[in-house]
């Protein structure tokens, strides 16, 4: 489902009446229209199917490599996100770190960030965000384990309230293996550069 830029539009243009701005003012013509272009980037992902990068897999034992099956977790840290805050329709952006422990199936490395990309586009909570991408990348392999962390800062703790300008949020999601308190720590560790 696209986003309908004209119910947008005409939404932003009801909002900038109702806080006493006038919407046909010079710097404020063209904010509804710019408001739903960008509506329409943020919300690409309502209705998109999150597990579609997912969909082309290599086998380990079978496929152009079949020597070197891993043994450990495939990592992939650093992956910038951005998302919309469902509560206040404010923006969220950081870092996604994925890990998982291949089956026989291993997924090329560039479908994570698509994953992620696709789910944060979309109004979320980061905690739902990452157990989605958890979910999505443990349904979609036959990963052993996944280890989901996201590391954001929100504009809603920010710049509002109590306007804590250095606050970010860590969460975590673990499915299968990388559930085990000593196989996440040693992930975590990794992501974090600890190790």
């Amino acid at each position: 489902m696209a986003v309908d830029r004209d119910r947008v539009a005409a939404a932003v243009r009801e909002i900038l009446e109702a806080i006493g701005e006038d919407p046909d003012r010079p710097g404020l013509k063209a904010t509804p229209q710019r408001v739903a272009d960008a509506y329409a980037e943020f919300f690409a992902g309502v209705g998109q199917d999150a597990s579609a990068p997912l969909a082309h897999t290599i086998s380990v034992s079978r496929g152009p490599a079949p020597d070197t099956l891993p043994s450990g977790a495939v990592l992939l840290r650093g992956i910038r996100f951005r998302s919309v805050c469902e509560h206040h329709l404010l923006p969220f952006a950081g870092r996604a770190h994925i890990a998982y422990l291949p089956g026989e199936q291993v997924v090329g490395l560039g479908a994570l960030p698509k994953v992620v990309e696709v789910l944060a586009s979309r109004p979320q909570v980061q905690e739902r965000l990452g157990e989605q991408i958890a979910d999505t990348i443990a349904a979609s392999l036959d990963a052993r384990g996944v280890l989901v962390v996201l590391d954001a800062r929100h504009e809603c703790v920010t710049m509002r309230g109590e306007r804590q300008t250095d606050a970010s949020t860590v969460t975590i999601a673990a499915r299968g293996e990388l559930s085990e308190p000593a196989a996440r720590a040693e992930i975590v560790m990794l992501v974090t550069g600890a190790a």
